[in-house]
């Protein structure tokens, strides 16, 4: 009994140090290949070549939005690359919508390894551009999925946006580590611990979360208790029978557009329809 118990201690411990030692590449599942915007299937797209204030080079993708209109600043998830949000950015121009998204580093064509601070520095650089170009704060909506819910947030609470949505927010991904890995002490281990609920008392701007009810990624009561901290006015959009990333399930989108367009004085019905 006490050679088997040690076997198992030592067997729980290696596993310990390899989760401490690969933990980002459990973490992120970047793309790393670079992807226009036409290979994309998507005509009419910017290509950008972004600056950090610690020297990456990272891409984006920009559309200018219709007159009145205003534009998502958006910071998509922890796998893949721009390309797999394409659906999301058709949604966005069919509606009149403008939209920035920046590839984090290490992924889609841009340099670097991701880290938290590193993507923090890249939500960065990205409204900066948008300062750059012009864009006054009341028609930039920041707009997060999943893990890029923590770089909207905390980018909402260091700067003036006129809404920020959250798709599959959470409250921590050390929440989120404990969730999956409960038997593992994720608590002590986590080096990238994206502490949405210590800054999102600090966003000051109208905040809508949508997330599925059904979502075994990140669990609905994570998000639950970040929108518990949040500050009004604040929505939170359940839907139902949705699992991870609910943005694109039947007749949510046109609900998140219905809520943008009040925060952003967008009449339709005294515009040209959407294309």
């Amino acid at each position: 009994m006490k050679a088997q118990l040690g076997l198992l201690l030592l067997v729980y411990f290696l596993v310990v140090i390899g989760v401490a030692a690969f933990q980002r590449r459990l973490m992120y599942f970047p793309d790393r290949q670079l992807t226009h915007p036409a290979e994309a299937g998507m005509s009419g797209v910017e290509e950008l070549s972004l600056s950090t204030d610690d020297g990456e080079t990272l891409v984006a993708w920009h559309v200018s939005p219709r007159a009145g209109y205003p534009l998502i600043l958006y910071f998509h998830g922890n796998g893949g690359s721009l390309s797999d949000r394409a659906p999301r950015f058709r949604m966005f121009t069919a509606s009149g919508y403008g939209f920035l998204a920046v590839s984090y580093r290490g992924y889609g064509g841009s340099s670097g390894s991701p880290t938290e601070t590193g993507l923090m520095r890249d939500g960065e650089a990205a409204y900066r551009e948008l300062q750059d170009r012009g864009y006054s704060s009341d028609r930039i909506v920041l707009m997060g999925e999943s893990l890029g819910t923590a770089i909207a947030t905390a980018l909402a609470a260091a700067q003036s946006a006129a809404a920020l949505v959250l798709d599959s927010p959470y409250s921590s991904a050390v929440d989120v580590a404990a969730a999956h890995y409960w038997m593992l002490p994720v608590r002590w281990l986590l080096l990238d611990r994206y502490r949405t609920d210590l800054v999102i008392n600090e966003v000051h701007t109208p905040i809508l979360f949508v997330h599925g009810n059904e979502d075994d990624i990140v669990p609905v009561r994570l998000a639950q208790r970040l929108f518990d901290l949040a500050n009004e006015p604040k929505t939170f959009m359940a839907v139902s029978g949705a699992g991870h990333l609910a943005l694109e399930s039947p007749g949510v989108f046109p609900r998140v557009r219905e809520w943008i367009d009040a925060r952003t004085n967008v009449n339709r019905h005294n515009r040209r329809a959407p294309e």
